[in-house]
Formats: structure tokens, C-alpha cells, sequence
């Protein structure tokens, strides 16, 4: 499979660290009182318009920005119905919008997705907060549980919510990073399956290097999975964090043998496998 091997990016030395650099602070709190799962009306209308607009004009403008392919549409109409009962999507994050393409391979679902708390105070914060994005909290124990119970009731309502397991964006980055085991705890504690996408590059070709300077997207959508009921729950959430890892290592066109990280994050150090060089830190 391709590998774009950037260069421009300043990749941290851990592989959950982020490198984005955001120039505005919007001095949001997210306390035990900020509406993780805003339900109130005003922001389900913005919500719904934002959708609308992201559906008819974003998803399908992203789509020929990234020169996306979805393959594995056979999977999302196999276990439409079982989906409804909510599950727990996870991928690599490899993209800056590459929740767009998501949104475009489910499109029949409201999309939720799990958010960097720095991003949604940020300068993007009301986009990212109107496509779904949910600002986990730190450093609060109860502005956690109050996440957590959100969170939780969501997916207990039968809907769905994406997570990058590897914990930040690196942009066009092949190997597949080791997965936290949040996710994963967050998906059994609901009672609800786990689907794999990963995302794969192809190389853009003739006149389309002009335009795409790094590589063109697909993805790739999986079967459900669904953590074993024998094992008592630590084992069982360590047990599906290695299966959907894998997973996503097989969707990416890697097999989980030869990817070059561990399944499961444990500090793990960015390995320097093409360059030690990773691009300069924007000011």
C-alpha cells in the first residue's frame, strides 16, 4: 500500500501527542455543568442545518479535496439494523477533517464524535461543536463523571459515536498507532459493538500530483465487533482494544504483524522509520 511519508509535519515524540497549535482560546469551561449532549432546541436547529449544509456541500467538498474512495459499503447495509441499537466507531485519525469522510460513509446516522478539549475551544470549536464534536474534560473528576454519563446515555440510546483511538491527529502517517483502551471501555460499558474504519492511502497520479501534494484517501469500513462476554471486563476491553487495532492495521492494507507499533498505548515513542526529520512546528 502507499506510504505519503510526510515530512511536513512535527510529529510528537509520543504517539498521542498532538502537534496542532491553536491561536485562539475561547475560555469555555467544560465543568460538571457544560452540556456534553447539548439537547436543547436551539442547538439541535443549528445542529440540523449544519448537518444539512455539511451533507449537500462539506462531506461531498471534502470528499474531492481528499480524492476519498469508501469501500466497504457492503458492511454498513449487512449490519444496518444492528446498528441501531448505537455502536462505537474507531479508526486512525489521519486527517484534519477526515471526520467528513466518516460522516459521508454513514450518512443515515446523527454523528458524535469524541473531541480534544483544545480543539473545541479553538478557533474551528462551533464547527467542530455542530458536526458532533464532544469536548472530553480534564483534570475534573466530576466534569468527568458528568462526560461519562453523557456519553454513556448516548449510545444507551441507540446512537452512534466515533473516537480516535490513537488519541491525536498525524496527518498522512501510515502505520497505525497503538489504540487507548478508553474507547473500548466507553463501548462496553454500553453494551455495544465496536466498528472498525481505516483509513488507507492511494498516490495521486499524471496531472493530479499538481493538485494533491500528499496522497489521495480511502476508506474503509469493517464488520462489527463484539467483545467477548466470557472475560471478565479489564480482559475483555484489552481483548478488543488488540482485535480492532488489528482490524483497522488489515483495513489499512497493514498486516498487524509488521505494523510497526503495539496494539495497546503504553507511553509508547514516535519510531522514526523513513527520516527523523518531521517538519517544523508552526509558529
Amino acid at each position: 500500500m502507499y506510504d505519503p511519508k510526510p515530512t511536513r509535519y512535527p510529529f510528537p515524540e509520543i504517539t498521542d501527542r498532538h502537534y496542532l497549535v491553536h491561536k485562539k482560546n475561547r475560555g469555555i469551561v467544560f465543568d460538571k455543568d457544560y452540556p456534553y449532549i447539548d439537547e436543547s432546541k436551539w442547538f439541535l436547529f443549528r445542529r440540523a442545518v449544519v448537518r444539512f449544509l455539511c451533507l449537500i456541500i462539506g462531506c461531498p467538498g471534502a470528499s474531492v479535496r481528499q480524492g476519498l474512495i469508501i469501500r466497504g459499503k457492503e458492511n454498513r447495509k449487512k449490519y444496518r439494523a444492528l446498528l441501531k441499537g448505537g455502536f462505537v466507531s474507531v479508526s486512525n485519525h489521519v486527517h484534519i477533517w477526515d471526520f467528513l469522510s466518516i460522516m459521508r460513509a454513514f450518512y443515515f446516522r446523527r454523528p458524535a464524535i469524541l473531541a480534544w478539549d483544545k480543539n473545541v475551544n479553538g478557533e474551528m470549536g462551533t464547527l467542530i461543536r455542530m458536526v458532533g464534536g464532544i469536548p472530553i474534560p480534564r483534570g475534573d473528576v466530576r466534569a468527568t463523571l458528568a462526560f461519562e454519563r453523557a456519553v454513556l446515555g448516548h449510545l444507551r440510546d441507540g446512537m452512534w459515536l466515533h473516537i480516535a483511538a490513537e488519541g491525536s491527529m498525524w496527518e498522512f502517517y501510515k502505520p497505525v498507532r497503538p489504540f487507548k483502551t478508553g474507547p473500548f471501555h466507553v463501548a462496553y460499558r454500553a453494551g455495544v459493538p465496536v466498528v472498525p474504519l481505516g483509513f488507507s492511502y492511494r498516490e495521486p497520479k499524471g496531472l493530479w500530483k499538481l493538485v494533491y501534494k500528499q496522497a489521495f484517501l480511502t476508506l474503509n469500513i469493517g464488520e462489527p465487533l463484539f467483545f467477548d462476554k466470557n472475560l471478565p471486563a479489564r480482559e475483555a476491553v484489552e481483548d478488543m482494544t488488540v482485535r480492532a487495532h488489528d482490524a483497522v492495521c488489515r483495513l489499512c492494507g497493514i498486516d498487524p504483524r509488521e505494523n510497526l507499533y503495539p496494539p495497546v498505548f503504553h507511553n509508547d515513542r514516535r519510531i522514526d522509520y523513513y527520516t527523523s526529520e518531521y517538519g517544523i512546528p508552526p509558529k
